[in-house]
């Protein structure tokens, strides 16, 4: 049995520095004591592509060196546009008390009893021209990311997700022979890959869409290895077959709101026919969503800060309003009243205003017909409106208003427009359309 450290998606960049030194270094410390006889690393060390000089880089490398100080290293290539190709190269360059083994072809290598690495010329240990070492102490089957475009290339890209699919799962099945014949010698069977299964679930819980899947469980299984450790996915999980499991570490950090489960690393111990695995909850920070239809509720986030709810936390805040009302969200109030929290994201949806006519309403001839389309649109009770249009027609606006004065007091005096439209119906006032937009009706 040999105990192993499964560290993945460790993503440092000048974003992520904080939170992933600070869980990685975690996870080092916690390894370390448990007393992990091998590190793996299975993708995306890396964020982006990073200058060698970067803090990133430099506190990725130091964590890194700790662990090869400890035991054996193995760092596998992850997505390319996390980490490009060549980005893993310098780690083996550390110099600490044991090797680090970058895995960015496919392969096998096998780790010896002196606690060497000993990788194969070829792409298996077929036991030919590739002997599995005598004194292995464990063996690795390396499938890193492939490049989907060079099969896009040659399949084209609507195809390409279903060829890799079956590529990969042909290559799984090609490296049963040599893990079988390592079980018989007693030795421990390890796959290691970056990718995605399907049937998989993301960190928001959801399930893995689209055309990224690139292996399917059953593939991963013929391989006959006893544990299989997976990158990519930022979610743990596993599946288990016969005694075999696979599983994905998820991300050792918390990087994006609204991610859901324990954020850690995973402690294996594998035998030549038996496995077992731990996840180790790392100290990702908590995240904190503040969703609001309309403008964000200073008193609700003032009474979630006073509840100690926030403190500590990365809060994000979103709400929607109209994109004439944009301007009455006050973000530096909000600010202010979050400035206990990790780290604060503002996101405002705004919903434009649609100025629509009613149907026909250029066509009519007199204003009175324009009112009767409006009316017809807004519902309003047009009828003393029209009757005071045909006055304006022949009365001026200051004998009207004499007459009405002289009736009765003010006080009493009805406003017009009161009686023909409800409050709700005011053509300058937004009203509901389809598609979630507001609108305004335009007389003219």
């Amino acid at each position: 049995m040999i105990r192993i450290a499964q560290f993945s998606d460790l993503h440092y960049s000048e974003k992520n520095l904080a939170e992933a030194d600070r869980c990685f270094g975690f996870a080092v410390d916690e390894a370390i004591r448990r007393g992990a006889e091998v590190a793996v690393i299975s993708g995306d060390s890396t964020d982006h592509a990073l200058d060698v000089h970067s803090p990133a880089v430099e506190r990725l490398a130091r964590q890194v060196r700790r662990l090869a100080d400890h035991c054996p290293v193995l760092m596998q290539q992850g997505t390319f546009s996390h980490e490009p190709p060549g980005t893993l190269a310098i780690f083996r360059l550390l110099g600490g008390r044991y090797g680090v083994h970058v895995a960015d072809r496919i392969g096998q290598v096998a780790l010896r009893l002196d606690r060497t690495w000993l990788g194969t010329q070829g792409w298996r240990f077929d036991g030919a021209q590739d002997q599995l070492p005598d004194g292995a102490r464990v063996l690795f089957t390396c499938v890193p990311t492939v490049n989907k475009a060079t099969v896009a290339a040659s399949v084209g890209a609507a195809d390409a997700g279903v060829a890799l699919g079956q590529e990969l799962a042909a290559l799984l099945a090609g490296f049963a022979a040599s893990n079988q014949a390592a079980r018989e010698a007693l030795v421990p069977t390890v796959g290691v890959s970056h990718g995605t299964v399907t049937g998989c679930i993301t960190e928001h819980d959801v399930p893995m869409a689209g055309f990224d899947h690139e292996f399917t469980s059953g593939a991963l299984f013929s391989a006959q290895a006893q544990a299989f450790m997976l990158g990519h996915i930022h979610r743990h999980q596993h599946w288990e077959q016969g005694g075999r499991i696979v599983a994905y570490a998820g991300s050792i950090g918390r990087f994006h709101h609204g991610e859901v489960g324990d954020k850690g690393f995973v402690l294996w111990e594998v035998a030549a026919s038996a496995v077992a695995f731990e996840l180790v909850p790392t100290p990702a920070r908590r995240t904190v969503d503040l969703f609001f239809e309309g403008k964000p509720d200073l008193a609700r986030i003032e009474s979630a800060v006073a509840a100690g709810d926030l403190e500590g936390a990365w809060v994000r805040v979103r709400w929607t309003v109209a994109d004439e009302d944009r301007h009455e969200v006050d973000r530096e109030a909000i600010k202010r009243a979050l400035a206990g929290a990790a780290g604060v994201q503002l996101e405002g949806r705004f919903v434009p205003i649609v100025r629509s006519r009613a149907e026909g309403i250029s066509r009519c001839a007199s204003l009175g017909d324009k009112v009767r389309a409006w009316a017809g649109v807004t519902g309003a009770r047009v009828e003393p409106l029209l009757a005071y249009l045909e006055r304006l027609s022949h009365q001026t606006p200051e004998q009207i208003a004499g007459e009405v004065l002289t009736r009765r007091p003010r006080a009493e005096v009805p406003d017009p427009l009161s009686l023909a439209v409800r409050p709700d119906a005011c053509a300058t006032e937004p009203r509901s359309i389809a598609g979630g937009a507001a609108a305004e009706l335009e007389l003219f």
